[in-house]
């Protein structure tokens, strides 16, 4: 084929309705259901064949329908509200406006692999992207001046069908990048705005495009233009295809390329996140530009760069964290090592627990670890998780201590609240929980929520979801290759009045999916009762690589078709947002089986909340933080076994017996007005204790006030006066780590007493050689705590103790008192921990503790 010219077609929109385009063009209308409304008043019907994409709407709803748009009084009424809203939404003085005004000059990069922010903008597979999409959804509602930087895949992940036996296949088409609601970015001559990036032996071109959610931008890169060749324009094709070569150089891309893209858009961020390892080199990208622009050495802008860093992972399990062969970082970044001024063994060690280990392969979540001055886990539990995973990175320092915290995931909850619900809220709460979600003191009015009218949304949302679940799975079953007759026995299946299991998730084996099938016979037993009938709806993708993730997809086809469970389960195809939207607001339970502790926080079980729909979970990620016994279900107690098979038997056995005993007769236990008043109690002890916690607006808050307000001051105080903070910084760093082994303990004695009791001070003395460091170089701790069995202090406290006395030049003496607050048997012993007055972390990686 010749030289082909390209031109592009927008929608044309008579003068009265431009301002649709306004709208379509920022997914703030995604929570706004007065503008989901004005757009499925154009054609209901086009709408939902458009996969709810405003943008491709407006280009494909006929002239005619537009015209009469133009001329209905009522449209145009519609669409001025909903305008209206939007301008206030953008202009409304915010959150972070009215509480952090001191910082108004502070900006927070967040860079993800994926962002799940609608369906119509698939460039997200699970839990990770549509978290990073609610994060930027609660950071416009807050108004924090946050940038979202990502990747624009062009074939997105792919879309799962089965065929006739039920074996997961998958298929990626092709996305319109100019039918979505995203933007090219030009520059003043009209030309694509493109940053590029050094890979072996040739550069990489990316075009820049952007996503407007509310007041955020998301920058998003391209490589599929013509700059660059056939191999790496298919670098932004797939998320999370194609080999270990390939991810390599989308994180280069995602990491170094997004540095460069926010520069070359003039974005000057004080504080970078990067959500999860995939991002990390940012890091290298930000030292080299730290070194070149400012003429620090690599030490210099290691320390200012790691001061304004924020890290969070989201893997509990060592497999989910990318690894890189040295050989191919070789072959990618040894143009960093010279750049940069420092040993391939020095860059190595970055991404590495032991840097002295030349056999470990290169870590991405390492390397954010050790660039990060701050670093947490996504729920309580995984924090604990991750400071076990990652204690080899701090071999001199107990678990607890490791430097790795927790704020616990939410969900943008408007994203996720159906119509219905949001009325009833409305009426019956007002409308501050739309501005204020984790404000406790509006969720507690859910009492004043008459239960016939609660029971009411209920059973509309659960006869949607039924009504969903029979067009989608007959559209499926024809796609399958089914007779017309017998695809058109799913108008059958499902009950809109029976109680309703829901099961949807990444298909991975840890999940564990099939737990609920472990005993046919008991589970035929559950779902057949007749005047209690019971049904479960699945969904969710295996990895295209996983056989046994998709071995649990075809069981459940199977078992679909025998005749004990014929009606009663279900399986959706091609999990995504819109299917997940309908299953949240529609279903009475939501059931999540992982193998504690695999389960970083789960979110999908936070979205039914709003919804009324109530969690049955084992007690791992927010569930284990979540769960009060009044508020839903717990299988087990937090049990961990060695015996996978065992631990299967035993929580499958809680999990039936909590639907036979509980569950099925508290839904089904009508009072003569036919409402379940026990089981309406439980829906709104969860909706009072779980929704004004488990929202990304308090989790936004959290991450705003511990870690980006921080990081922020430390940008500043770093970079302030030519940087002399960072150089001093570096220069006492170096010194204490070259002189760091002369330290010794030399001597450790307390007032013992023949009798301590409760009450008693043990006032301890320490001699401490310091060699050729000062006092100010260190910090000198009492460390004491209950002895285990092996007789080692676990999860001591640390108290500092005081200089009293230098006995000569190199050794001192310090001093330390503890309080004994109760009884038992308890040790003490004396650490030093390197330390200056401009540190910005307590325990720096690279500097061992001192023990006696």
């Amino acid at each position: 084929m010749g030289h082909v010219q390209k031109f592009n077609v927008t929608p044309y929109l008579p003068e009265k309705l431009r301002p649709l385009l306004k709208i379509a063009y920022n997914l703030w209308w995604v929570w706004n259901y007065e503008a989901i409304e004005l757009f499925r008043r154009l054609d209901v019907d086009l709408w939902r064949e458009v996969e709810h994409n405003p943008v491709k709407l407006l280009g494909t709803v006929s002239q005619t329908q537009l015209d009469e748009a133009a001329e209905s009084e009522s449209f145009l009424a519609h669409m001025e509200r909903v305008v209206t809203e939007l301008d206030r939404h953008l202009s409304s003085k915010s959150w972070f406006e009215e509480n952090l005004v001191d910082y108004k000059d502070a900006k927070v990069a967040y860079f993800s692999a994926e962002f799940g922010i609608h369906e119509c903008l698939p460039i997200y597979s699970g839990g990770l992207g549509v978290l990073a999409g609610d994060h930027l959804k609660s950071s416009s509602e807050l108004g924090l001046p946050l940038f979202g930087v990502g990747l624009l895949y062009r074939l997105g992940y792919f879309h799962q069908y089965l065929n006739m036996d039920g074996w997961q296949q998958e298929s990626f088409p092709e996305l319109d990048f100019y039918n979505l609601p995203i933007e090219l970015l030009r520059n003043d001559k009209g030309e694509p705005v493109k940053i590029s990036v050094e890979f072996p032996g040739r550069i990489v071109h990316a075009q820049l495009w952007q996503s407007s959610i509310g007041r955020i931008r998301l920058i998003l890169l391209d490589t599929n233009i013509q700059d660059n060749n056939l191999e790496d324009r298919t670098i932004t094709d797939q998320l999370y295809g194609g080999d270990t070569e390939m991810r390599i150089r989308q994180e280069i891309m995602l990491g170094i390329g997004g540095v460069r893209a926010l520069k070359t858009l003039g974005v000057n961020c004080t504080v970078y996140h990067m959500n999860e390892g995939h991002a990390a080199f940012l890091s290298v990208e930000r030292i080299y530009n730290s070194m070149r622009d400012n003429k620090l050495t690599f030490d210099e802008a290691y320390e200012f760069v790691v001061s304004s860093n924020v890290f969070t992972t989201h893997t509990p399990v060592p497999a989910g964290n990318d690894r890189f062969d040295p050989v191919m970082v070789d072959e990618y970044l040894s143009h960093y090592y010279e750049k940069l001024k420092i040993t391939r063994e020095r860059f190595m060690g970055l991404g590495r627990e032991n840097p002295f280990d030349k056999q470990e392969t290169f870590c991405m979540t390492v390397l954010a670890l050790k660039t990060a001055a701050a670093s947490n886990g996504v729920s309580k539990l995984h924090g604990h998780v991750s400071r076990n995973m990652w204690k080899n990175i701090w071999s001199t320092l107990p678990e607890h201590e490791i430097p790795i915290g927790h704020i616990t995931n939410g969900v943008q909850t408007l994203s996720w609240t159906s119509d219905e619900m949001m009325r009833l809220y409305n009426r019956y709460l007002g409308p501050r929980w739309i501005d204020n979600p984790a404000d406790n003191s509006i969720w507690a009015n859910i009492d004043e929520i008459p239960d016939s009218e609660l029971w009411r949304c209920r059973e509309r949302s659960r006869e949607r979801l039924v009504a969903f679940a029979r067009r989608l799975l007959k559209k499926q079953m024809l796609a399958r290759g089914f007779p017309p007759k017998e695809a058109d026995k799913s108008n059958s299946v499902l009950d809109p009045d029976a109680l309703t299991i829901g099961f949807a998730r990444r298909f991975a084996t840890y999940k564990r999916a099939t737990l609920l099938l472990r005993d046919m016979g008991r589970l035929a037993s559950i779902l057949s009762v007749k005047d209690r009938p019971v049904q479960i709806i699945f969904a969710g993708k295996a990895h295209p690589r996983d056989n046994m993730g998709k071995e649990l997809v075809k069981q459940i086809i199977h078992l679909a078709k025998d005749e004990r469970f014929r009606n009663r389960i279900v399986f959706l195809e091609d999990y995504e947002i819109n299917i997940a939207r309908y299953m949240v607001q529609g279903v009475d339970i939501w059931l999540n089986t992982p193998i504690r502790p695999k389960e970083a926080s789960g979110t999908s079980g936070m979205k039914v909340i709003p919804n009324g729909g109530i969690n049955i979970s084992v007690l791992d990620g927010w569930w284990d933080e979540a769960y009060n016994a009044n508020n839903g279900w717990a299988i087990g107690k937090g049990e961990v076994y060695d015996d996978h098979g065992y631990q299967d038997d035993v929580e499958s056995l809680s999990l039936y017996n909590i639907l036979e005993m509980e569950v099925i007769p508290m839904f089904y236990n009508r009072g003569l007005d036919g409402l379940p008043r026990e089981w309406l109690a439980r829906i709104k002890e969860s909706m009072k204790t779980l929704n004004p916690v488990f929202n990304t607006n308090r989790m936004v808050k959290d991450y705003a006030e511990k870690y980006y307000i921080k990081g922020h001051k430390n940008f500043s105080i770093l970079s302030g006066d030519n940087y002399r903070i960072a150089k001093s910084l570096s220069k006492w760093k170096h010194t204490a780590h070259k002189k760091w082994d002369q330290i010794q303990i030399k001597d450790l004695s307390f007032n013992k007493e023949k009798e301590i009791t409760v009450g008693s001070k043990i006032t301890v003395t320490a001699q401490v050689n310091l060699g050729e460091l000062t006092p100010d170089d260190v910090q000198v701790e009492l460390y004491f705590g209950s002895l285990s069995q092996k007789d080692e202090i676990s999860e001591g406290a640390a108290l500092p103790m005081s200089l009293i006395n230098k006995i000569d030049n190199n050794l001192y003496e310090y001093v330390g008192q503890l309080l004994c607050l109760k009884s038992g048997q308890f040790g003490f012993t004396v650490r030093v921990l390197a330390s200056h007055d401009d540190s910005y972390r307590k325990f720096d990686p690279e500097i061992n503790i001192i023990w006696a």
